[in-house]
């Protein structure tokens, strides 16, 4: 049986040695987060933090800090969740005939929220207000405090109900910029199911309302991130993951059901204006910038008795995110190949920042008979992988074939982009979308939610042998230096400043690839990429990942030798060449403050309360 609150999850962890108490008071203002950051990367236990500085409520950090304690939080529930899953089972269907989902069954019963024993809720057992809550900022140039790992619901206007709702963790500002005292900012990103609620509310011209939940239930947390089929709600999910039926309660004085195992709940509605949102430090690794975004008009706070505010820090990948989406990539396997035809594995590459790059193992069986083996039902896999759920935010999309390679995995992100380098045909290969919707948090596209994509689908035979060191380069025009081998066919190399503006091509990247199309070992490095600090680039596949994947749009960064366009098709011969400097509408990366560094590596050393955890 799952825990029916976050203390009862606690409480176990620190039986187990898997969590610490920290009784020093700490500052929510940068430290909190600079000293969660570095216990991610140390693996430690998960943090309490007793006395924080400006609150009353203690605050818990890294709770979903390794995937060992992720499994150990779900440890009762994961075999049944695999079950479920796997047999796409509806709980209500499997209700009436129950000898069909057998090995579904107990969690089919756990997916069927519950009115909680008397209409009591812990979480409506106390009130405050939005000053007394935690107030974390985690990067320098944050505009404000945020919670981070918010649970945000709202429910369809034109169909109330728990199936038809939303629990999705979008970001809310607390404070700062032009929020009034009973304001909160309310960010959520394209093509997320609470921008569906609001345009129906819009449409009615009603206000829509929203509970926005910290804390409660492990399961709560991961079910808000979860890419979910259609028509299975994450209150159901996260009771199957949960392990026991999500408890919902009513309170006549608030507008939607209530989450009664939660810590906190911030109620209100949101306003019909804009308000300036962020910036806020981003899991690219960069800030996202300040925006118009919906506006939170809170009427509520509640709060349970024993409540504990729960939050993570976002930032350049590896992150406590990382672990979620390594969770997510876990649960959801089986569900690929049945969600998209032809589609045997995804990976969403964190390293890369999620979005941007996406690697597919697909199949190629639509012309069995030809003699070589090209690329046909891989472009409509990719197709349908950009026009639904969250891979539609894909910005590069590179997909090879089974057939090819029986033993590849799209996990394999090393041995993946090797395969896709030595097949790759830029003639045919490469097929461009322009002002397509974009991810709301990557600013290399043609504006705000807009940018272009890139199906990059290569198969058949392999194509060329990859060049493992440079034994010469050609004589490169003035400002580009410093060319470096970043992996197996990969090539990188300083670049002037970018001076530009948004989508016009640069002419000196065109001369680069004219130089490049006469080089002798081209075909040996078919992907270049000019960036602005080439020794870090290519120091690891990681940093090369995050550079090149971050400060790149496909339409406006691409090149290639002997680049032509026919029947409005762009095609060139190897190598490709990627834009990645730094460019002057780019979002700023996250550096910590240097001082706030110094105290949280303070805090861990000898005789300090952290001293042991990193």
């Amino acid at each position: 049986m799952g825990y029916a609150c976050l203390r009862e999850c606690l409480a176990d962890l620190e039986a187990q040695g898997q969590l610490k108490r920290v009784d020093a008071e700490l500052d929510p203002c940068l430290e909190l987060a600079a000293v969660q950051r570095r216990a991610f990367r140390a693996k430690a236990p998960a943090l309490l933090f007793t006395r924080v500085k400006g609150t009353r409520f203690p605050m818990l950090a890294n709770l979903f800090g390794t995937r060992e304690r992720l499994h150990y939080i779900f440890r009762d529930s994961l075999a049944t969740v695999d079950a479920v899953l796997a047999a796409k089972a509806d709980p209500a269907e499997a209700m009436r005939r129950p000898w069909r989902s057998l090995k579904a069954l107990p969690g089919l019963f756990h997916m069927l929220p519950r009115m909680a024993q008397g209409g009591s809720a812990p979480v409506l057992e106390c009130r405050c207000t939005l000053a007394d809550l935690p107030r974390l900022t985690c990067w320098p140039h944050d505009g404000g405090p945020f919670v981070t790992l918010p649970l945000v619901y709202t429910e369809d206007p034109r169909k109330p109900g728990l199936d038809a709702s939303n629990l999705g963790m979008y970001r809310v500002q607390l404070a700062g910029n032009a929020y009034a005292a009973d304001e909160a900012g309310l960010h959520y990103q394209i093509h997320r199911g609470m921008g569906a609620h609001h345009a129906a509310a819009l449409a009615l011209g009603q206000a829509l309302p929203v509970h926005v939940y910290v804390g409660g239930p492990p399961a709560l947390s991961v079910a808000a991130v979860m890419p979910l089929p259609e028509g299975l709600s994450e209150l159901r999910f996260a009771g199957l993951l949960g392990g026991r039926r999500t408890a919902v309660a009513r309170e006549a004085a608030l507008p939607l059901p209530v989450l009664a195992q939660a810590d906190f709940c911030i109620s209100g509605h949101l306003l019909t204006g804009l308000k300036p949102e962020g910036p806020f430090g981003d899991h690219l690794g960069y800030y996202s910038l300040r925006h118009d975004f919906p506006v939170l008009k809170v009427q509520a706070v509640h709060h349970r008795r024993d409540a504990i505010w729960p939050f993570t820090t976002v930032g350049r990948p590896p992150q406590e995110d990382t672990v979620f989406g390594d969770f997510i990539h876990e649960l959801t396997a089986a569900l690929v190949p049945q969600m998209f035809e032809g589609v045997r594995e995804v990976q969403a590459v964190d390293a890369a920042g999620v979005h941007p790059l996406l690697l597919v193992l697909g199949s190629e069986r639509y012309t069995p008979y030809e003699a070589r083996r090209r690329p046909r039902e891989l472009l409509t896999a990719a197709l349908h992988l950009l026009g639904t759920t969250q891979t539609a935010l894909a910005k590069y999309v590179l997909l090879a074939a089974h057939e090819d390679a029986p033993g590849l995995s799209a996990r394999d992100t090393p041995g993946f982009l090797r395969h896709m380098l030595e097949r790759a045909d830029f003639s045919r290969d490469l097929h461009f979308l322009t002002r397509s919707t974009g991810d709301t948090l990557d600013y290399t596209g043609s504006g705000l939610h807009e940018g272009s994509k890139l199906i990059w689908a290569s198969a058949g035979e392999k194509r060329r042998e990859l060049g493992l060191e440079l034994t010469s380069a050609p004589d490169l025009p003035d400002g580009f230096c410093g060319p470096r081998v970043a992996g197996p066919g990969l090539l990188v190399l300083r670049g002037p400043a970018h001076s530009l503006g948004r989508g016009e091509p640069d002419p000196k990247l065109e001369e680069l690839a004219r130089v490049f199309a006469s080089w002798p070992g081209r075909e040996a490095f078919p992907l270049l990429a000019v960036v602005d600090e080439p020794e870090f680039c290519a120091a690891s596949l990681e940093n090369f990942l995050w550079t090149v994947f971050t400060r790149s749009d496909p339409a406006t960064d691409s090149y290639g030798a002997n680049a032509r366009i026919r029947a409005k098709h762009w095609a060139c011969d190897a190598p490709l060449l990627l834009d990645a400097r730094l460019k002057p509408f780019h979002a700023p990366p996250l550096e910590e403050d240097p001082a706030v560094a110094r105290r949280a590596e303070a805090l861990a050393a000898p005789g300090g309360p952290l001293h042991g955890c990193y």
